[in-house]
């Protein structure tokens, strides 16, 4: 059992790992990609396929933090995927339904239609539609915020950190008709401040890279799965992402 925490303020080791949650970004030709957030089709294939062939199942974040308050979660990992690249509903989601996985798809409401313009290599990426993201939802994937535009949270002021993370709520509900339980930091940057905003939003957990000193339900760590992951570099994974840190409750 949890040692009961205060208000939030602080944090409270508890005797369980964290979940094991992947990253990923875009789903499609990985010639030219400068930040690695690209995975080809068949690379992917073979990730679920090694993740099924252990008995393992990939779902999304909100079905795996409610499996594991019920104590269920064995087997379940988390899968998501940043940015909202058109590429997901096209190439990934195909991928992802003949393993039977679900997933998170963490999209930007205010670049509907646009490119990954943040990036200031690499080719531009097109993001999803307002129809592409129904259409995701539509097919059970849990859309989650990134913001409205990509924002580095731990960088924004006050007014900025309010519109990223409670306009990207409103107008993602709106679109699909829904509500929107998850929030993604981008470039998985986040600090107290930006943890609290996501809290204050109405959220119900949020997700980072290696949130460093933070942990807990807003400050969730994942790891980054790329096109160069096969089956030894997974095991590793794996196998060590228990021992990276302990679950915490207090952010």
């Amino acid at each position: 059992m949890s040692v009961p925490v205060d208000t939030g303020t602080r944090a409270v080791r508890s005797p369980a790992p964290v979940p094991w949650v992947a990253m990923y970004h875009s789903v499609g030709n990985c010639s030219d990609d400068p930040y690695r957030i690209t995975v080809s089709p068949d690379r992917l294939d073979r990730q679920l396929g090694w993740l099924r062939r252990r008995g393992l199942r990939g779902v999304s974040v909100a079905e795996l933090l409610a499996a594991r308050a019920r104590g269920e979660d064995r087997g379940l990992v988390g899968l998501t995927f940043d940015d909202g690249y058109a590429d997901f509903v096209d190439v990934a989601l195909p991928v992802l339904r003949r393993h039977g996985c679900g997933a998170t798809l963490f999209v930007l409401p205010g670049r509907l239609g646009g490119n990954n313009a943040w990036d200031p290599l690499g080719p531009r990426k097109p993001l999803l539609t307002a129809d592409g993201i129904r259409s995701a939802a539509a097919q059970g994937v849990e859309i989650g915020s990134h913001g409205l535009t990509h924002v580095d949270l731990t960088k924004a002021d006050d007014v900025t950190l309010t519109v990223e993370t409670v306009e990207s709520r409103v107008a993602i509900e709106e679109l699909t008709g829904a509500p929107v339980a998850g929030f993604c930091y981008p470039y998985g940057s986040v600090d107290r401040r930006a943890a609290d905003a996501v809290r204050d939003a109405g959220y119900e957990y949020a997700c980072a890279i290696d949130p460093g000193p933070l942990s807990g339900r807003y400050a969730l760590p994942r790891l980054h799965i790329g096109q160069n992951d096969t089956a030894v570099r997974l095991l590793l994974k794996y196998r060590l992402h228990g021992l990276r840190r302990r679950a915490v409750e207090g952010v």
